[in-house]
């Protein structure tokens, strides 16, 4: 009968995980006569089949944007370990902006070497900053230390108007922020 027991062990591990989780939630016959070492091979492989695939569920979802009911798109690159900064706080910020269109840079603190200092929350930066930074809306805040891509809807960037000639009406913009500092 052991012998049985392995081999249909055998074709649910050539099978994948599906057929795997099967083998452990329909016990054959088999598993009260093979013993406890196969019983406790078969439990062992079908949860580790199942940590496997959450593994790779979340590595999947770590390159996809989360989207916002007003437009906004975030992607966490390196979650913070720092404190979440309050509205109306002084922040540090680290970034990178692009136009979607055609990814041309337009414009990046990285360049300068010197983060931009700002109050967070209450419009000195465009809407999209303020909101992808501070949380709400759907949106998770940032924390200190942490590295946030952007993509910024016209309508919370600069909108119909543009800007300086550089980012042209109705553009979508792409921010790669990197909160360095929220006191």
């Amino acid at each position: 009968m052991a012998a049985i027991c392995r081999t249909q062990m055998q074709r649910f591990a050539t099978r994948g995980m599906v057929a795997r989780n099967a083998a452990i939630a329909r016990p054959i016959a088999c598993n009260a006569a093979s013993g406890r070492r196969e019983m406790l091979a078969s439990v062992t492989l079908g949860a580790a089949s199942i940590a496997f695939s959450r593994n790779v569920a979340a590595a999947a979802g770590a390159d996809e944007f989360v989207t916002a009911p007003n437009g906004l798109k975030y992607k966490d690159e390196v979650v913070g370990s720092g404190p979440a900064p309050a509205k109306g706080a002084r922040i540090k910020a680290h970034y990178t902006g692009r136009l979607v269109s055609n990814g041309q840079k337009f414009d990046s603190s990285y360049d300068r070497g010197q983060p931009l200092a700002f109050q967070v929350g209450v419009g000195m930066v465009i809407k999209g900053w303020d909101i992808g930074i501070l949380g709400g809306e759907g949106i998770t805040p940032m924390q200190e230390g942490g590295k946030r891509k952007l993509i910024i809807p016209a309508e919370l960037g600069y909108g119909a108007r543009g800007a300086g000639g550089v980012i042209p009406p109705n553009a979508a913009l792409e921010f790669d922020v990197e909160l360095v500092a929220a006191k």
